[in-house]
């Protein structure tokens, strides 16, 4: 992918019954006896199992016998028989029990939920109500929830709060995402994403869509579990593997669960590890810190959504490594690894080790979170830090380069609604809103831009996402304006949107198009908010970032 210029980057989860009643007209219950002579508790025991003992007594001996004669010398085999006879007698007798089986060693039952409302929300996370929950269709039978409101902007110019360290331990055995998910990733699967998807403005429209694209995307998929960028990049078969894994997981598909594209999901991943070195980084034609970080994106999502140790923590953890062990004294990240580069790229790095901070397993030492932050500093510009250029402070509102630092901003400083840097670079992000007359979507500004608008919780976000008023009726919203923009008509493109002729589409074609538009119209669910406003106005830090 060739270095753009200094506005755009690259693309790269028997009540007790009821007292008797005394009998009508107020007189005394009865209780009949049957024997006239009170038994002993050990006389009640003996009569109940000494006839079983004496039966089953019998009938083993009698089986010895026949087996010795039978079968001579082989006294093992008897023994063994005998005591199996023994054991199932026993099981008769017991009370079932339990099942205490921990799939996943790493995470604790009791663990106490850093987001208790969304917590009970999720305990409704079910097998009965997510695998009754096509891919691309909201529940409708879940009410919206007060907790996941838009609140609005706050005047404050902090985001203040005490950061925790524990993930949510969702009850319930169902499957998805309900029994091991990380808390940054819940959001994904059942009726979680159904109010999640509600109180950000999804529909059952916007769900269409992304089912009809995760279709499309999924016959794109290669024999061997790659895919190919349909633009420059065509070489590139790690970045376009892992950008177009995340539609799925950001669906909530994964390689252990999943309503339709499971094995997509897997076969994805597979190649994605058949691909990885020893060091963590990926082996193929065209590979950069873009393409690097991509695809950790999808290996520190697909764990976190998983906690699948055997087959993803190792190389989930040594592709954030070669991640950390890249990074440039100033900071940043450049196409190739330890060599300085730009906003455009450290996006992709910093999405990347957020996905392993919110997995609470795959270790982000904190001075490579704090080296990124120094290199944010020195490109953005404003009073507030609101503007980012590509490698210096020389952008401009309403540009890709701005929309990638605002959100790394919310990703890694703090940045949470109510911080003035984060409010004005919203303003200006409102200056380029989604419009319904340009043919195509540029969706590599859209795609950031919407995420920062989105996590910024203000009132910004219906314009944004619904449209403005506009003779008494919402136009021009991001929701609309994509889904009417997808391909639909029978064909090999239906489903999928056209390449946007601009950053990703030159680079990745239909294939990165797609895969954007798709991560941009699931929004609403695929990260929770990091942050939620106390009922005294301050901000707490909901994800336990560092």
């Amino acid at each position: 992918m060739s270095a753009p210029d200094n506005n755009k980057p690259a693309a790269k989860p028997k009540a007790d019954a009821p007292a008797a009643k005394a009998p009508a007209g107020g007189g005394a219950a009865v209780i009949r006896r049957i024997d006239g002579t009170e038994e002993s508790a050990h006389e009640r025991l003996v009569k109940k199992h000494v006839p079983a003992w004496v039966v089953s007594g019998a009938v083993h001996l009698v089986i010895a016998l026949v087996l010795f004669f039978l079968f001579g010398g082989k006294q093992g085999e008897v023994i063994a028989s005998t005591k199996v006879l023994d054991t199932t007698a026993e099981k008769e007798q017991e009370d079932p029990q339990k099942d205490l089986t921990n799939e996943d060693p790493g995470l604790e039952s009791n663990i106490a939920s850093a987001v208790p409302e969304l917590d009970r929300i999720a305990e409704k996370t079910v097998d009965d109500i997510v695998t009754s929950d096509p891919i691309g269709v909201p529940d409708t039978r879940m009410e919206d929830s007060v907790a996941l409101k838009t609140p609005g902007l706050i005047a404050d110019d902090k985001a203040g709060g005490t950061a925790g360290d524990t993930g949510v331990a969702m009850s319930g055995t169902g499957g998805e995402l309900g029994a091991v998910a990380a808390t940054g990733f819940v959001g994904r699967s059942g009726a979680t994403k159904s109010q999640l998807l509600r109180a950000g403005g999804g529909n059952e429209a916007s769900e269409r869509a992304v089912a009809l694209g995760l279709a499309w995307l999924s016959r794109q998929q290669k024999p061997n579990g790659s895919w190919v960028f349909d633009g420059n990049s065509s070489g590139d078969t790690i970045a376009a593997t892992g950008m177009a894994l995340l539609p799925f997981l950001a669906a909530g598909e994964t390689h252990k669960t999943g309503k339709k594209y499971q094995q997509t999901v897997d076969r994805g991943l597979k190649y994605l590890l058949s691909q990885q070195r020893s060091d963590g980084g990926f082996n193929g034609a065209g590979i950069t810190m873009y393409s690097h970080g991509i695809a950790s994106i999808a290996l520190n999502e697909a764990y976190g959504m998983t906690k699948d140790r055997n087959m993803l923590l190792r190389p989930a953890q040594a592709a954030t490594n070669f991640i950390v062990a890249k990074q440039a004294p100033d900071g940043s990240w450049g196409y190739s690894p330890g060599s300085p580069g730009d906003t455009s790229i450290v996006g992709w790095q910093v999405q990347a080790l957020k996905a392993g901070i919110l997995s609470k397993d795959i270790v982000v030492p904190d001075a490579c979170i704090n080296n990124a932050i120094k290199f944010l500093d020195k490109v953005s510009s404003g009073s507030y830090k609101d503007v980012y250029g590509y490698t210096g402070p020389n952008g401009a509102p309403a540009t890709p380069l701005t929309a990638v630092g605002l959100l790394c901003r919310y990703y890694i400083s703090k940045w949470g609604p109510g911080n003035v840097g984060l409010a004005r670079g919203v303003e200006g992000l409102m200056k380029r809103p989604p419009i319904k007359a340009p043919a195509k979507a540029e969706m590599y500004y859209y795609y950031y831009a919407t995420q920062v608008v989105h996590f910024a919780d203000g009132p910004e976000w219906k314009d944004w996402n619904e449209g403005v008023m506009k003779n008494g009726k919402r136009e021009g919203g991001m929701r609309d304006w994509l889904i009417g923009l997808q391909e639909k008509k029978d064909g090999p493109t239906m489903g999928s949107w056209e390449s946007d002729g601009a950053i990703i589409g030159g680079s990745c074609g239909r294939v990165g198009t797609t895969s954007l538009a798709l991560l941009t119209l699931e929004v609403y669910y695929r990260h929770l908010p990091l942050y939620k406003r106390e009922n005294a106005g301050g901000l707490k830090v909901l994800d336990g970032v560092k």
